[in-house]
Protein backbone atom coordinates (compact mmCIF):
# COMPACT_ATOMS: atom_id res chain seq x y z
CA UNK A 1 0.00 0.00 0.00
CA UNK A 2 1.47 3.41 -0.87
CA UNK A 3 1.60 5.84 1.61
CA UNK A 4 2.62 9.14 2.33
CA UNK A 5 6.56 10.00 3.02
CA UNK A 6 6.88 12.81 5.65
CA UNK A 7 9.14 15.23 5.34
CA UNK A 8 11.81 16.02 8.47
CA UNK A 9 10.35 17.58 11.24
CA UNK A 10 12.68 20.92 10.41
CA UNK A 11 10.57 21.06 6.98
CA UNK A 12 7.32 20.01 7.84
CA UNK A 13 5.58 23.07 7.68
CA UNK A 14 2.36 21.32 9.94
CA UNK A 15 4.98 21.84 13.03
CA UNK A 16 4.18 25.36 13.47
CA UNK A 17 0.27 25.31 11.61
CA UNK A 18 -1.78 27.44 14.88
CA UNK A 19 -4.61 25.11 13.74
CA UNK A 20 -4.09 22.08 15.51
CA UNK A 21 -6.83 20.12 16.19
CA UNK A 22 -5.92 18.58 19.61
CA UNK A 23 -6.71 15.18 21.33
CA UNK A 24 -4.92 13.67 24.63
CA UNK A 25 -4.41 10.59 24.86
CA UNK A 26 -4.19 8.82 28.39
CA UNK A 27 -4.42 6.08 30.62
CA UNK A 28 -1.92 3.12 31.06
CA UNK A 29 -0.27 0.44 28.90
CA UNK A 30 -3.23 -0.28 26.50
CA UNK A 31 -3.34 3.43 25.48
CA UNK A 32 0.03 3.57 25.70
CA UNK A 33 0.80 0.66 23.46
CA UNK A 34 2.44 -2.88 23.70
CA UNK A 35 1.61 -4.40 20.42
CA UNK A 36 4.19 -6.34 19.01
CA UNK A 37 6.37 -6.06 22.04
CA UNK A 38 7.27 -9.33 22.65
CA UNK A 39 8.35 -11.35 25.99
CA UNK A 40 11.79 -10.52 25.91
CA UNK A 41 10.52 -7.01 26.09
CA UNK A 42 11.66 -5.73 22.21
CA UNK A 43 9.49 -4.05 20.20
CA UNK A 44 8.97 -5.53 16.44
CA UNK A 45 9.04 -2.55 14.82
CA UNK A 46 5.84 -3.72 12.46
CA UNK A 47 3.56 -0.66 11.59
CA UNK A 48 0.46 -1.49 10.42
CA UNK A 49 -0.67 0.42 7.24
CA UNK A 50 -3.68 2.25 9.80
CA UNK A 51 -0.70 3.58 11.86
CA UNK A 52 2.02 4.98 9.09
CA UNK A 53 2.73 8.48 9.46
CA UNK A 54 1.73 11.38 7.89
CA UNK A 55 2.85 15.38 7.99
CA UNK A 56 -0.57 16.09 9.06
CA UNK A 57 -0.42 13.97 12.39
CA UNK A 58 1.88 15.49 15.41
CA UNK A 59 2.61 13.89 18.94
CA UNK A 60 4.09 16.75 21.71
CA UNK A 61 7.16 14.89 22.83
CA UNK A 62 8.19 14.58 26.95
CA UNK A 63 10.15 18.20 25.90
CA UNK A 64 7.22 19.83 24.82
CA UNK A 65 7.61 20.15 21.12
CA UNK A 66 5.65 19.08 18.18
CA UNK A 67 6.71 16.71 15.83
CA UNK A 68 5.57 14.30 13.38
CA UNK A 69 3.54 11.30 15.18
CA UNK A 70 4.88 7.83 14.46
CA UNK A 71 4.65 4.62 16.25
CA UNK A 72 5.83 4.07 19.41
CA UNK A 73 4.02 7.16 20.12
CA UNK A 74 4.42 6.88 23.80
CA UNK A 75 8.38 5.95 24.03
CA UNK A 76 9.27 9.17 26.02
CA UNK A 77 6.29 9.33 27.90
CA UNK A 78 6.04 5.68 29.33
CA UNK A 79 9.78 5.25 29.69
CA UNK A 80 9.82 2.83 32.57
CA UNK A 81 8.45 -0.04 29.84
CA UNK A 82 9.08 -0.83 25.92
CA UNK A 83 6.24 0.79 23.97
CA UNK A 84 4.75 -0.80 20.63
CA UNK A 85 1.37 0.03 18.78
CA UNK A 86 -1.12 1.81 20.52
CA UNK A 87 -4.11 2.97 19.35
CA UNK A 88 -3.41 6.66 18.70
CA UNK A 89 -2.34 6.77 15.01
CA UNK A 90 -4.64 4.30 13.53
CA UNK A 91 -7.20 6.75 15.48
CA UNK A 92 -5.30 9.93 14.06
CA UNK A 93 -5.80 8.69 10.29
CA UNK A 94 -9.04 7.67 10.47
CA UNK A 95 -10.34 10.63 11.74
CA UNK A 96 -8.22 12.69 9.08
CA UNK A 97 -9.99 10.12 6.45
CA UNK A 98 -12.89 11.58 7.39
CA UNK A 99 -12.52 15.12 8.18
CA UNK A 100 -11.74 17.92 5.97
CA UNK A 101 -8.36 19.49 6.92
CA UNK A 102 -9.20 22.38 9.50
CA UNK A 103 -5.48 21.91 10.69
CA UNK A 104 -2.93 19.46 11.50
CA UNK A 105 -4.44 16.79 14.20
CA UNK A 106 -2.01 17.27 17.29
CA UNK A 107 -1.61 13.68 19.57
CA UNK A 108 -0.47 14.55 23.31
CA UNK A 109 0.11 11.16 24.82
CA UNK A 110 -0.04 10.85 28.40
CA UNK A 111 -0.66 7.40 29.49
CA UNK A 112 1.96 5.20 31.61
CA UNK A 113 1.76 1.48 32.30
CA UNK A 114 1.08 -0.19 35.68
CA UNK A 115 -0.96 2.88 36.77
CA UNK A 116 -4.16 2.97 39.10
CA UNK A 117 -7.15 5.50 38.98
CA UNK A 118 -5.58 6.94 42.13
CA UNK A 119 -2.71 8.13 40.36
CA UNK A 120 -4.63 10.17 38.35
CA UNK A 121 -6.33 11.79 40.88
CA UNK A 122 -5.24 15.74 41.17
CA UNK A 123 -2.34 16.39 43.08
CA UNK A 124 -0.74 13.44 42.13
CA UNK A 125 2.49 13.98 38.88
CA UNK A 126 0.34 11.90 36.71
CA UNK A 127 -2.75 13.96 36.98
CA UNK A 128 -0.79 17.50 37.11
CA UNK A 129 2.01 15.94 33.97
CA UNK A 130 -0.95 15.49 31.88
CA UNK A 131 -2.92 18.85 32.50
CA UNK A 132 0.70 20.47 31.86
CA UNK A 133 0.89 18.77 28.56
CA UNK A 134 -2.68 19.14 27.56
CA UNK A 135 -1.88 23.72 28.30
CA UNK A 136 1.17 23.69 26.45
CA UNK A 137 -0.39 22.14 23.34
CA UNK A 138 -2.64 24.76 23.03
CA UNK A 139 0.05 27.67 23.32
CA UNK A 140 0.87 27.55 19.56
CA UNK A 141 -2.73 27.27 18.70
CA UNK A 142 -5.45 25.37 18.08
CA UNK A 143 -8.31 23.46 20.35
CA UNK A 144 -8.21 20.15 22.48
CA UNK A 145 -10.90 18.38 20.50
CA UNK A 146 -11.02 15.30 23.35
CA UNK A 147 -9.62 13.36 25.73
CA UNK A 148 -8.96 9.75 25.04
CA UNK A 149 -8.85 7.30 28.50
CA UNK A 150 -7.91 3.76 28.60
CA UNK A 151 -7.39 2.38 32.24
CA UNK A 152 -8.88 0.28 34.56
CA UNK A 153 -6.84 -3.25 34.66
CA UNK A 154 -4.78 -1.87 37.81
CA UNK A 155 -8.21 -1.70 39.55
CA UNK A 156 -9.39 -5.23 38.82
CA UNK A 157 -7.17 -6.59 41.92
CA UNK A 158 -9.04 -5.46 45.25
CA UNK A 159 -12.63 -4.73 45.97
CA UNK A 160 -11.86 -1.26 47.19
CA UNK A 161 -10.09 -0.03 43.90
CA UNK A 162 -12.93 -1.61 41.48
CA UNK A 163 -15.60 -0.43 44.39
CA UNK A 164 -14.04 2.88 44.43
CA UNK A 165 -13.65 3.33 40.12
CA UNK A 166 -16.94 5.05 39.47
CA UNK A 167 -16.55 7.84 41.68
CA UNK A 168 -13.09 8.06 40.77
CA UNK A 169 -13.24 8.63 36.84
CA UNK A 170 -16.22 10.42 37.32
CA UNK A 171 -13.91 12.71 39.56
CA UNK A 172 -10.88 13.01 36.58
CA UNK A 173 -13.29 13.79 34.45
CA UNK A 174 -14.63 16.76 36.24
CA UNK A 175 -11.36 17.98 37.62
CA UNK A 176 -9.58 18.03 33.82
CA UNK A 177 -12.56 19.86 32.62
CA UNK A 178 -12.27 22.14 35.22
CA UNK A 179 -8.48 22.56 35.17
CA UNK A 180 -8.44 22.96 31.31
CA UNK A 181 -11.56 25.34 31.69
CA UNK A 182 -13.40 22.96 29.26
CA UNK A 183 -16.65 22.10 31.38
CA UNK A 184 -17.96 19.96 27.69
CA UNK A 185 -14.72 18.13 26.80
CA UNK A 186 -15.50 15.31 25.03
CA UNK A 187 -14.54 11.91 26.85
CA UNK A 188 -13.76 8.59 24.92
CA UNK A 189 -13.40 6.03 27.89
CA UNK A 190 -12.51 2.09 26.82
CA UNK A 191 -13.99 -0.16 28.65
CA UNK A 192 -11.68 -2.46 29.72
CA UNK A 193 -10.77 -6.18 28.12
CA UNK A 194 -8.43 -7.39 30.52
CA UNK A 195 -7.38 -7.73 34.13
CA UNK A 196 -7.63 -9.23 37.29
CA UNK A 197 -11.01 -12.01 36.76
CA UNK A 198 -11.66 -11.01 40.49
CA UNK A 199 -13.05 -7.78 39.74
CA UNK A 200 -12.39 -7.46 36.41
CA UNK A 201 -17.00 -7.17 35.35
CA UNK A 202 -17.16 -5.03 38.44
CA UNK A 203 -14.71 -2.29 36.86
CA UNK A 204 -16.49 -2.60 33.80
CA UNK A 205 -19.65 -2.00 35.21
CA UNK A 206 -18.34 1.38 36.21
CA UNK A 207 -17.32 2.32 33.23
CA UNK A 208 -20.32 1.19 31.06
CA UNK A 209 -22.49 2.84 33.76
CA UNK A 210 -20.91 6.32 33.74
CA UNK A 211 -23.71 9.33 32.45
CA UNK A 212 -22.03 12.03 32.60
CA UNK A 213 -22.44 14.33 29.42
CA UNK A 214 -20.48 14.38 26.70
CA UNK A 215 -18.47 11.26 27.91
CA UNK A 216 -19.00 8.47 25.55
CA UNK A 217 -17.58 4.46 25.86
CA UNK A 218 -16.13 2.65 23.38
CA UNK A 219 -15.87 -1.50 24.81
CA UNK A 220 -12.66 -3.16 24.25
CA UNK A 221 -14.84 -6.16 25.25
CA UNK A 222 -13.57 -9.09 22.65
CA UNK A 223 -10.58 -8.16 21.51
CA UNK A 224 -7.73 -9.78 20.59
CA UNK A 225 -5.29 -10.37 23.43
CA UNK A 226 -1.93 -11.27 23.34
CA UNK A 227 -0.31 -14.33 25.20
CA UNK A 228 0.15 -12.23 28.23
CA UNK A 229 -3.95 -11.93 28.39
CA UNK A 230 -3.67 -8.23 29.24
CA UNK A 231 -2.67 -6.68 26.05
CA UNK A 232 -4.04 -5.87 23.18
CA UNK A 233 -2.34 -7.34 19.90
CA UNK A 234 -1.29 -4.88 17.04
CA UNK A 235 -4.56 -6.01 14.80
CA UNK A 236 -6.29 -5.07 17.84
CA UNK A 237 -5.01 -1.75 18.82
CA UNK A 238 -6.21 -0.86 14.90
CA UNK A 239 -9.41 -1.62 15.38
CA UNK A 240 -9.55 0.32 18.64
CA UNK A 241 -8.31 2.96 17.26
CA UNK A 242 -10.53 2.69 14.77
CA UNK A 243 -13.97 2.50 17.11
CA UNK A 244 -12.55 5.59 19.02
CA UNK A 245 -12.74 7.30 16.09
CA UNK A 246 -16.07 6.54 15.03
CA UNK A 247 -17.31 7.25 17.95
CA UNK A 248 -15.41 10.40 17.85
CA UNK A 249 -16.70 11.69 14.66
CA UNK A 250 -20.53 9.81 15.27
CA UNK A 251 -21.08 12.27 18.72
CA UNK A 252 -18.50 15.14 18.27
CA UNK A 253 -17.43 14.99 14.56
CA UNK A 254 -16.36 18.09 12.26
CA UNK A 255 -20.32 19.07 11.74
CA UNK A 256 -20.36 20.10 15.56
CA UNK A 257 -16.96 21.50 15.49
CA UNK A 258 -19.00 25.47 14.75
CA UNK A 259 -22.35 24.28 16.71
CA UNK A 260 -20.74 22.45 19.92
CA UNK A 261 -17.25 24.04 20.50
CA UNK A 262 -14.93 22.28 23.06
CA UNK A 263 -14.92 25.24 25.86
Amino acid sequence: MATEIPVSDNQNPEIDNPNKQIFILSGQSNMAGRGGVNHHHHWDGVVPPEGQPKDCILRLTATLHWETAREPLHKDIDTKKTCGVGPGMSFANAVRDHVSPVGPLGLVPCAVGGTAIKEWARGEQLYENMIKRAKESVKGGGQIRALLWYQGESDTSSHHDAEAYKGNIEKLIMNVREDLSLPSLPIIQVAIASGDKKYLEKVREAQLSINLANVVTVDAKGSQLKDDHLHLTTKAQVELGHKLAEAYLSHFGPSKYDAHPSA
